[in-house]
């Protein structure tokens, strides 16, 4: 019986490993000139440490065994409670604010679904120890800026952005109990998932009815309504103002980094993550063909929650499966490079180690180089360089009239020139 890879994992032949390999470079690029440190930690950690921060019923999303040593383990389904565990051992010495990122792999056992599988790629960006509104505001620039490093322009993404506090002090107004204002959350969240009557039973379960489920419905229909128009439909409330006067620093910062077009104010975003403190945003595609490409946003309290320090903190993660489909509709992924650049062609078996010479001075110089391990005719060798996709052959033989002379053929054109072994440019192309 054939062996298939399990479902909701890949297979990285050369194409997709190229996409992939294209995708990491530019997240490294972008967190260097954000000035972030790249960290990582291990692939396999102990179970309690998710259920500590997202509870039981995360188990059943985890790839979860007891290992030889009677631990009970996970594979990672995300990085957040290992960079609070990493940062939380050496929190005291480490300068303010904490600037990390990482690139791990992360497990999830879920149904495998449209930019959704059981192992991704994902970037994490996270800022350690400043509560003020330049981090929010520079977190989410790194996002937008990540994207525009794939030739993402504002035709393509928006960055939808809320206040997890904003949105508490609206429901508070409205009269949704405090105990009640996390299952108000996940009803906003899911607004534009379930239907109305759906919706709202489960406000009714959480005591919320009349005018306060008529309030939270409604903000399906505020989608383009600016922040301040928002605010003002709210009514008068100090808590609001203070939320509000807060995110607009936010846009208004933005703005000044010349990303304004990207942003758009959204108050049915907030993420259903019960652990948000603030400010949260998702990237998104405009035309709507794909998931949210990214989302985080404030999370004051994690840290220690999860065994770290009790210091302010914000971050994104943005996966690999929904951006690589995300470029590859936009027609943005590159050609590949070559594999071979040079096929160095012996036409005689007694030019083997002049040949084997002429590599390995070739391979010093950067250049990709391979050759027949077998002796074929030039014909054959021709062939393979051209299947390979080489961009010239280099000729070893008798033809050449002098055996510290090589001939230099154009796979495109078939031009030839005549060079010396020791004038050979190994980086002509």
């Amino acid at each position: 019986m054939a062996l298939t890879s399990l479902p909701g994992f890949r297979d990285f032949f050369p194409a997709e490993m190229r996409l992939r390999t294209h995708i990491l470079a530019g997240w490294h690029r972008v967190a260097g000139r954000y000035g972030f440190e790249e960290y990582d930690g291990p692939p396999l950690e102990p179970l309690e440490l998710y259920v500590r921060k997202s509870g039981e019923e995360i188990v059943g999303q985890l790839y979860r065994f007891t290992d030889q040593g009677g631990r009970e383990v996970a594979l990672r389904p995300e990085m957040t409670p290992t960079f609070a565990r990493m940062v939380g051992a050496r929190a005291a010495g480490l300068p303010k604010p904490i600037r990390w990122y990482s690139t791990p792999q992360l497990f999830r056992y879920e149904r495998p679904q449209k930019g959704r599988l059981r192992e991704h790629f994902q970037l994490n960006m996270d800022i350690v120890g400043e509560s003020g509104e330049l981090a929010d505001a520079e977190i989410i620039a790194a996002a937008i800026d990540v994207l525009r490093e794939f030739g993402l322009g504002e035709a393509d993404i928006v960055a939808r952005v809320s206040d997890r506090k904003l949105m508490a002090a609206v429901l508070r107004q409205c009269g949704v109990p405090e105990d009640s204002l996390n299952g108000a959350f996940a009803v906003i969240d899911r607004l534009d998932k379930e239907d109305e009557a759906a919706l709202r039973e489960r406000l009714g379960k959480l005591g919320v009815a009349g005018a306060a489920t008529d309030r939270i419905l409604g903000l399906a229909g505020d989608s383009d309504l600016t922040l301040e128009a928002f605010v003002a439909g709210c009514g008068a409330s100090a808590e609001i103002e203070a939320a509000a006067d807060r995110l607009a620093c936010v846009l208004d910062h933005l703005e000044a980094m010349g990303l304004g077009g990207f942003v758009r104010f959204d108050a049915t975003l907030v993420r259903g993550l019960a652990y948000y403190t603030g400010t949260v945003f998702e990237l998104w595609d405009r035309a709507g063909e794909f998931r949210a490409i990214c989302g985080g946003g404030r999370y004051d309290g994690l840290l220690e929650a999860v065994g770290g320090p009790d210091l302010p903190a914000l971050g994104f993660g943005m996966g690999d499966v929904v951006l690589a489909g995300l470029l590859t509709s936009r027609g943005l992924v590159p050609e590949g490079i070559p594999a071979v650049q040079d096929f160095v062609i012996c036409e005689t078996r007694d030019q083997r180690s002049l040949g084997l010479r002429v590599v390995h001075r070739l391979r010093d110089a950067g250049r990709r180089v391979v050759y027949d391990f077998a002796d074929r005719s030039m014909a054959r060798q021709l062939k393979v360089a051209h299947q390979l996709g080489a961009e010239r052959a280099v000729l070893i033989g008798p033809a050449g009239g002098n055996e510290d002379v090589v001939r230099l053929r154009d796979l495109d054109s078939g031009d030839e020139e005549r060079v010396s072994i020791e004038d050979l440019n190994p980086t002509n192309d």
